[in-house]
């Protein structure tokens, strides 16, 4: 028996509603084939006041600049991948990878709308190439880098999780720029302050100078605070020695031969 004419309506009303998920699927990969044919120098756009970039190749999904400023100094080279998916939940994931001559970092960064978050930083290599950068002045030494995670708003640093360990560190101005051994620097998961600051411990793995100590950096005020103790070991330098005698005759020795050490700095 022939449909009713109002089975017949009741058909041709339900069909234009079928077609929303095959136009909202097309809209997807219409914006994802644009996504992918934009050009890397798009992404100069949305870099904060302070960064600068230039000499883009690729495109804005993958991409590189092989010249970035950060505040008028020169910050390397950067290669990004973004994970596309991100962009449905109005985010951006990218796999990252930075160089700085010899020095490289890779890790994986995600911009959102409460701020930006970096997720197993990894990395390394000689801290004399970031000089530039106005980290590491004088000294000298091999960096290697671990970071569970960095997380900011888009005021400050909120939480920070890893460690940075130095090898063969030393300076020119310290002990006539012998060796100072090997150090670690631990950021534990309640390391950021409410007000920014960020607050760190230090110890050596070995070498000349057995150290303790804690490390509180203030952002804000780019100063920083160094307290703890310090002690030579056997291998000490001849000039290392005479540098850490003249300190024990200004501070007094705790019963464990440890001298007291506070340090003020700026970066």
């Amino acid at each position: 028996m022939p449909a009713s004419r109002s089975a017949r309506r009741d058909i041709e009303r339900a069909r234009p509603a079928r077609r929303w998920p095959l136009f909202f699927l097309g809209l997807v990969v219409f914006a994802a084939a644009l996504v992918f044919a934009l050009p890397a120098s798009l992404i100069a756009r949305f870099l904060p006041a302070q960064v600068h970039a230039e000499d883009f190749s690729g495109s804005l999904l993958h991409g590189a600049a092989s010249k970035l400023l950060i505040n008028g100094r020169d910050a390397g080279a950067v290669e990004w991948q973004i994970h596309p998916l991100s962009l449905l939940r109005l985010a951006v994931v990218a796999d990252v990878h930075w160089v700085k001559v010899s020095f490289v970092l890779d890790g994986t960064a995600e911009i959102g709308p409460r701020g930006i978050a970096a997720h197993g930083i990894k990395g390394g290599g000689p801290i004399g190439n970031l000089q530039s950068l106005g980290v590491a002045a004088g000294w000298k030494g091999t960096a290697n880098v671990m970071f569970t995670e960095i997380a900011a708003s888009f005021r400050q640093l909120e939480s920070a999780e890893g460690r940075i360990a130095i090898a063969e560190v030393s300076s020119a101005e310290i002990a006539a720029g012998s060796d100072l051994g090997n150090y670690v620097l631990q950021l534990a998961p309640a390391s950021i302050s409410p007000d920014g600051s960020i607050n760190a411990t230090l110890s050596d793995e070995g070498g000349p100078v057995e150290a303790q100590a804690q490390v509180r950096f203030s952002p804000a005020t780019r100063t920083g605070m160094l307290t703890g103790t310090i002690k030579e070991r056997p291998e000490a330098s001849p000039a290392l020695l005479i540098q850490l005698s003249n300190l024990a005759q200004l501070r007094r020795r705790d019963s464990f031969g440890r001298l007291p050490l506070e340090l003020e700095f700026s970066f």
